[in-house]
């Protein structure tokens, strides 16, 4: 009898291989499979944060066109026409006048107005920096929820398969329980299991839904196709330069370093603007004009006059308002400084620890392969060690999904360390198009490795 339930029993382990992994309706709902750049060229064109960042930077280009429009050629025309009705005790009359002018007029020396061209100049570079730091930011978020995705997706095929798996031996260990074959403890364990199972199935269930429309919140659309996998054939390698070569590179190109270097170059034109309050103006002015109006408007015969003029403006006293200004600037410029060395030492603070990050995301994918393995092992020995009575259908469960959860484990593993790269590459001022066309190589799969291995697991 004790053979026989030992064999029994191991064919209600080896059921746990059998259970085959379904992936949620939901996910599945077509057999496209969508890979990293297709949702990235999607939400180049779709993602809010992108296309506000793009107006604006935008709007600081027009802004710059329209400060150096201030140093070029002031031209104006303007014209009169008046119907005077004139009486006085002697007479009455009814006659019409009018005349144009045309001006032009050009600053030979305004500090104001040219320091407000340069400081124009630098908020456009600012703005473009933070267009293009806005875009590396929703390419890191656009991975990070890429992956949470495929994670979720995975999370859900292995509980339903631990799931199928535990419920189909607590069948046949009900069925063997009422031939009195097998332990009321055991029955009641399994029973718990599969209970929690249930939880942890509709748990992921939802996570689904909820990595699926964070993906849906930036391309603007439901997401329902089957998500790219990890290619089983790549090999996934640390970052082979050196972290001062990555601090360097990060300090040279990071586009938030150069977008707040561009606030404090506009900071100093500023403060150049508000001291030209102080300094004298030339200019000089060319005007035209015809004219019939007299003094008083009354009638008089045409006539032309050319008018041309160098003016000279020199500020004396304006209430002390122009040096309140200048101290006030003064002081937008010091806290322009110290923000600049605050996103300096998080520049290099972020590349450190996404550069530290990636190269230990490495040696734990390869601890995550060497403890699927040994779980695996682990199985197998529990397995044959049930068969002669010396562990029971619980532990040998219990086996079986510490697989389950080593598979889980070694999946996320990659998952974190392909995210961590984009943020390396994002600190480092390296993200881009072709940065991402570098990653999406590495998909393609329907299934990774340790999915693909439980099925053939599965299909013995």
């Amino acid at each position: 009898m004790r053979l026989i339930s030992g064999l029994v029993l191991s064919l209600i382990v080896l059921d746990a291989y059998a259970a085959q992994p379904v992936a949620p309706q939901q996910v599945s709902a077509s057999t496209y499979s969508l890979d990293l750049m297709t949702l990235y060229k999607e939400s180049r064109l779709e993602d809010p944060r992108i296309l506000s960042a793009y107006a604006r930077a935008r709007s600081a280009a027009e802004q710059e066109r329209d400060a150096f429009g201030g140093l070029l050629p002031q031209v104006t025309a303007s014209s009169n026409f008046n119907r005077i009705l004139r009486k006085d005790d002697a007479s009455r009359e009814i006659y019409d006048n009018k005349s144009y002018s045309l001006n032009l007029t050009q600053f030979i020396y305004n500090k104001e107005a040219w320091e407000r061209y340069q400081k124009a100049k630098s908020v456009t570079q600012q703005k473009g920096s933070q267009s293009e730091d806005a875009q590396a930011e929703a390419t890191v978020d656009l991975a990070k929820r890429y992956f949470a995705a495929l994670a979720a997706d995975d999370a859900l095929e292995l509980v339903v398969a631990e799931r199928r798996a535990t419920q189909g031996s607590l069948d046949r260990v009900n069925a063997m329980y009422a031939k009195q074959m097998a332990k009321i403890t055991d029955m009641l364990d399994l029973k718990a299991r599969v209970d929690s199972l249930v939880a942890q199935e509709v748990e992921a269930r939802n996570q689904v839904r909820l990595t699926r429309e964070a993906l849906s919140e930036i391309v603007g659309r439901p997401i329902n196709e089957r998500l790219s996998r990890i290619r089983n054939d790549i090999a996934l390698e640390a970052p082979t330069l050196p972290l001062e070569t990555w601090i360097a590179q990060a300090m040279d190109s990071n586009p938030r370093l150069k977008a707040y270097e561009s606030n404090l170059a506009a900071a100093d034109a500023a403060v150049r603007e508000g001291k030209g309050g102080h300094y004298p103006s030339l200019t000089f002015n060319l005007g035209a004009q015809q004219s019939d109006v007299g003094y008083d408007n009354t009638l008089t015969p045409r006539s032309d006059s050319y008018v041309a003029t160098i003016g000279l403006k020199v500020p004396i006293y304006s209430g002390g308002s122009t040096s309140a200004r200048v101290r006030g600037l003064y002081e937008d410029q010091y806290a322009a400084e110290q923000d600049l060395e605050g996103v300096r030492r998080q520049v290099v603070k972020e590349t450190t620890n996404a550069y530290l990050t990636a190269q230990s995301a490495v040696d734990k994918i390869r601890a995550g392969q060497n403890a699927l393995s040994s779980a695996k092992q682990s199985s197998i020995a529990a397995q044959k060690a049930f068969t002669y009575g010396v562990v029971n259908a619980v532990d040998v469960l219990t086996a079986v999904q510490n697989e389950f959860k080593a598979r889980g484990d070694l999946l996320k593993s990659q998952y974190d360390f392909i995210t961590n790269l984009f943020i390396l590459n994002r600190w480092a001022g390296k993200l881009s198009t072709e940065s991402v066309a570098s990653v999406n190589v590495w998909l393609g799969g329907d299934d990774s490795e340790a999915l693909k291995d439980l099925k053939v697991s599965s299909a013995k």
